[in-house]
């Protein structure tokens, strides 16, 4: 008899609010409690740290005192449509617009000059703003730390988190050297979680300069943001409430390790660097319930996506956005990954981990439970998503070490199994060169089929099923491990170039080059068995067995 075993890829432990209002739970072998979950340990470059507890009553600071004072200067979208020369103000709308009196109302917590801040305590009406000056983008000193220690802070007009000037790590980016390897260990902003934390932060539509032109002054999507590139630590957990993007990077954010649930009204996490950005998640526990406004994707990056490892739950608005969204190219080497939304963004075939790429013939209702088993009944992976910000989805990506090339898979929707009328399999997506060979590494085998199992491992196990970390990837030079401050890595064509993103426009693909192993569907014009021909799997035209015969 096969036995399972419940996870959360939330913290079950957080605060009230949208993390105890829903939690996508998995089931897995008993043997998934040996798969580790990254928890890169930040070591702090500062010898001291400055103490700042937070109150509506004031603020009080222990160590560097002269770092830190407060003001009521906030920067906010006032309730004005021209500037009094007559200049046009911003393109907000009136849902964007905020009294005087509701900004002065907030208390902004400044700091000036790089150190270790840890932080404490409850701001009902507030912001910290991290400014070091203009001159700290090229400083590489120019590092704060922000330690949120048990903090709740609120912000009603603006991020409950800014950081505004600091050091810039990739000073010299541009669209014409932009990569998905990206190494954001010296960045000047870095959020440190212990403890259980609460954010919830607002946003800054775009304001224009008080001068012709219509240039940009100011704008602050996400409740966390971040003019530079930024780090994120745990240990500990944060619930982000966001009511418009959670979190937000002008440039690059890596993700190392922690607790984090995002519940926002826009994008969960938003990199917006066109054609350059890289969102980088290294391990920790991430769930996003995104687009609970109109719109929104779980995570989008205006250049890579990057999952290297960890558990990732992101579910996007059902209208049309997609868990995961990147403009050059999504690319998961690791970890447990559930993405749902309408429109999606499919991993790339250079993903070095087995992928499924799932596109239902029609919407899914909310709470569905998706269940994944071998050829033999045997379930491996399954999840569900039943709680107050369950949506339905058309598409779904599943990522998981348990997956393996070269294996067959059925997939259930509700206990009900599913069948596919169109897929990609044996050729990779449609990208120029064809079919991808997948690379060798050391010992045989290739990227995606799990190792040996782990020493000091007791109990049943499927057979064929072994868990334990994924080999390391035979090509790149980037690596991450626990305890270090290192970099993502991203697929590179041969010649060393980033590969483009496929087209997924829902045109037909092109024909396979000669040789190339194609699909063979059922005898009905459908097939229930999914087939892991290579590491990443697309799969079109997802219904009931039944309801998929001519």
């Amino acid at each position: 008899m096969k036995k399972v075993i419940s996870f959360f890829l939330t913290a079950s432990l957080l605060l009230t609010g949208c993390a105890s209002q829903a939690a996508a739970e998995a089931t897995l072998p008993e043997a998934a409690q040996t798969l580790p979950v990254t928890e890169a340990e930040y070591v702090s470059q500062f010898p001291k740290e400055t103490r700042i507890f937070l109150s509506d009553e004031g603020i009080n600071v222990e160590g560097n005192q002269e770092a830190v004072t407060t003001s009521h200067d906030i920067v906010y979208y006032e309730d004005r449509d021209t500037y009094d020369s007559g200049n046009p103000y911003g393109e907000g709308t009136d849902a964007d617009k905020h009294t005087a009196d509701e900004a002065a109302s907030h208390t902004v917590v400044n700091i000036t000059r790089p150190g270790a801040y840890r932080i404490s305590g409850k701001l009902s009406a507030g912001q910290l703003r991290v400014d070091l000056g203009e001159e700290a983008y090229e400083d590489p000193d120019a590092v704060v730390e922000l330690i949120l220690d048990n903090v709740d802070i609120t912000c009603t007009v603006a991020p409950a988190i800014l950081f505004q000037n600091v050091y810039e790590c990739d000073g010299d980016w541009s669209v014409d050297t932009a990569k998905a390897d990206v190494d954001t260990s010296a960045a000047g902003a870095n959020l440190i979680l212990e403890g259980r934390n609460t954010v919830r932060g607002a946003y800054v539509a775009k304001i224009y300069k008080d001068a012709e032109g219509e240039k940009k002054l100011w704008k602050q999507d996400g409740a966390i943001y971040s003019y530079m590139s930024m780090n994120v630590y745990g240990p500990g957990a944060l619930e982000l409430e966001a009511e418009n993007e959670g979190l937000d990077t002008e440039l690059h954010l890596t993700l190392h390790s922690g607790n984090v649930v995002i519940c926002s009204g826009n994008d969960g996490i938003n990199t917006n660097a066109d054609g350059v950005s890289v969102t980088t998640i290294n391990g920790g526990n991430l769930t996003i319930f995104a687009g609970l406004g109109n719109e929104g994707d779980g995570i989008d990056s205006n250049g890579y996506l990057v999952i290297n490892g960890g558990r990732i739950f992101a579910a996007a608005n059902p209208a049309a956005d997609a868990g995961l969204d990147s403009d050059l190219g999504s690319f998961i080497h690791g970890g447990t990954v559930i993405a749902t939304g309408s429109a999606m963004d499919w991993a790339e075939s250079d993903s070095e981990q087995v992928t499924m790429n799932l596109q239902f013939a029609a919407q899914q209702a909310a709470g569905s439970k998706i269940t994944i088993t071998r050829e033999d009944g045997t379930e491996i992976f399954s999840f569900q998503d039943d709680g107050s910000h369950a949506r339905p989805f058309t598409g779904v990506i599943l990522s998981h070490p348990y997956f393996v090339q070269g294996e067959t898979y059925h997939l259930l929707v509700d206990g009900i199994q599913q069948a596919y009328t169109g897929s990609d399999l044996g050729w990779g997506s449609p990208r120029p060169g064809g079919m991808q060979e997948p690379p060798e590494i050391p010992g045989g085998g290739f990227p995606g089929q799990p190792p040996e199992v782990p020493q000091g491992f007791e109990g049943e196990i499927p057979e064929n099923i072994q868990p334990g970390q994924r080999p390391e990837p035979p090509r790149g030079e980037g690596s991450f491990a626990s305890g270090q401050r290192d970099g993502s890595r991203g697929p590179q064509s041969q010649e060393g170039e980033a590969m483009p993103s496929p087209d997924h426009s829902g045109n037909q693909p092109p024909e396979p080059p000669e040789g190339a192993a194609v699909p063979q569907l059922g005898g009905e014009g459908n097939s229930t068995g999914f087939r892991m021909t290579d590491k990443v799997n697309a799969f079109t035209g997802i219904s009931t067995a039944e309801e998929t015969k001519p």
